[in-house]
């Protein structure tokens, strides 16, 4: 959670003030490159500690369902370096330093503030900053039921933790571990070589083909001969002898790909001419990984909009906390559900928090709490925007639709619902990347991709595609060519690994 307008702090996890011996213990913790001094539960703010209890109980009172969560204060350098990595031990590579920066500089700019980052499981995880007061880090557990909540009982978090596994921070570290001992043993150059094709490629899979899925089938069925002319047949009955019928194979190769293939950090996975064994473990693990942060991106809206709610709930109906850390809570509060970034009257983009909490609220008011455990536990952000962004309610909550020119100028369109609706999800499509399939694969083991800008609405940044055609052929170790459009639609090759004669780009 994070105030200050729109954010995603890299994670959702839940709650248990450790029920381990009182005995107080104090550990270093090597994440990432930062030793970690983590700070005893023994050693907090008693009346935290009371207060969490009670939230918890008064939760369950209210129906709030959920796995136990741990709670750990941690220093703002480790909340800042989990936001950025996703995970608190996650594999090394540049391009996390590069969100470090861009992460770091927004912070000091004032642009944000981490107040906790979540990870759901069983138990579920929750690091809380300690630098936070005590008001502020007792609506972040009030905030945090409310993620534990959601994580448990939507069915799009429960089947990932289903087909994942309900410890991801471990299987993170683990992967971490995998990729150490492949640095040791095939050195950091070709590590980082097969890292950044797989990063570059990470938000490329299809979830509804499962985690585990087996290879393409080897043969299939041979096309049957199309039915001869009836004519033609009564004649061959005249004849003494019926012609012999040549034999026709009952199977064939099937081609790879048998259909277009969206999961791409599969397919290669697989199919790659002369991946190594490890290497293709590497890129098995970011799949895996991508597979765990697919809910928590599809359903950022709803999921920040539903832990909003219950904080706020919880503080409200909470009369044991003092009037004093009451006051203080509500106006942290306002801070994470304004509608705007900072001191600004207008924005060109929409706070998650303000948006789902708004949603939410209007729900339960109109609909009854039953009715929202409903729709939180079936929808996405896709079905949740479009079926609960009222007209009304976008006029409520002064949304509008804008074009931006090339002259710097936004140009305020006609107040259209539908627009509106599909401007609010437009960036998060198909994981936020665009639409790319491996569409074929020459006899030569040129591999053939296509973008289907036609379905995802725009076009590739065509510095970006060779960059990431770049990764793909060291991996691949065969040509590579993606076929999408330029900027004035008109059909664009990107091609890699075809030699010299061959220029990219070409039409």
């Amino acid at each position: 959670m994070r105030s200050n307008g729109p954010a995603f702090a890299g994670a959702s996890s839940y709650t248990e003030w450790t029920d381990k011996p009182l005995t107080p213990w104090r550990s270093w913790r090597l994440c990432g490159s930062i030793l970690l001094y983590l700070i005893d539960w023994a050693d907090m703010n008693e009346k935290l500690k009371e207060y969490t209890e009670r939230l918890e109980a008064l939760g369950k009172e209210l129906g709030l369902d959920y796995y136990p969560v741990d709670f750990q204060l941690v220093p703002p350098a480790f909340m800042m370096e989990v936001a950025v990595y996703g995970l608190p031990v996650r594999m090394p590579h540049w391009s996390f330093g590069v969100r470090y920066i861009y992460q770091l500089v927004q912070h000091r700019m004032g642009a944000s503030k981490i107040f906790e980052v979540v990870y759901p499981g069983n138990p579920g995880r929750a690091y809380l900053a300690d630098t936070n007061t005590v008001e502020e880090n007792t609506l972040v557990v009030a905030h945090v039921l409310g993620h534990a909540d959601f994580s448990k009982n939507n069915l799009l978090f429960r089947r990932g933790q289903e087909e994942i596994g309900y410890h991801i921070v471990e299987q993170a570290a683990a992967h971490a571990g995998q990729i150490s001992n492949a640095i040791t043993e095939h050195g950091q150059e070709r590590v980082e070589a097969v890292l950044d094709a797989a990063l570059g490629l990470e938000q490329h899979i299809d979830i509804h083909k499962g985690l585990r899925r087996p290879r393409y089938p080897e043969w299939e069925e041979a096309p049957a001969d199309e039915a001869g002319d009836e004519f033609q047949t009564r004649y061959d009955k005249l004849l003494e002898e019926a012609p012999v019928p040549e034999m026709q194979p009952s199977r064939q190769r099937a081609p790879i790909p048998p259909h277009p293939e969206h999961d791409l950090l599969w397919f290669i996975a697989q199919y790659a001419p002369e991946l190594e064994d490890w290497e293709r473990d590497i890129f098995l693990m970011v799949r895996e990984e991508s597979f765990y942060f697919y809910p928590v991106f599809a359903c950022q809206i709803m999921n920040e909009g539903w832990a909003s709610y219950w904080h706020a709930r919880l503080l409200r109906e909470a009369d044991f906390l003092p009037p004093d850390l009451y006051v203080q809570s509500a106006k942290t509060h306002s801070d994470v559900v304004r509608p705007y970034a900072g001191e600004q009257q207008v924005a060109l983009s929409i706070n998650p928090y303000y948006l789902g909490f708004s949603l939410w609220e209007q729900i339960v008011k109109n609909e009854g709490l039953e009715a929202a455990r409903s729709i939180m536990e079936q929808d996405d952000d896709f079905s949740f925007i479009r079926n609960h962004l009222t007209e009304q309610m976008a006029r409520d909550l002064d949304l509008f639709d804008f074009a931006a020119r090339r002259d710097g100028r936004i140009i305020v369109e006609e107040f259209d619902i539908d627009a509106i609706r599909e401007a609010v999800l437009s960036h998060k499509f198909n994981f936020g990347a665009p639409r790319i399939a491996a569409t074929g694969l020459r006899n030569d083991g040129t591999l053939e991709l296509h973008h289907y800008s036609e379905t995802d609405g725009r076009g590739l940044d065509l510095s970006s595609a060779r960059k990431v055609l770049e990764y793909i052929h060291r991996v691949w170790r065969r040509p590579v060519q993606v076929e999408t459009i330029d900027a004035n639609g008109e059909k664009e090759i990107i091609r890699e690994g075809f030699g010299p004669r061959e220029v990219s780009g070409s039409r």
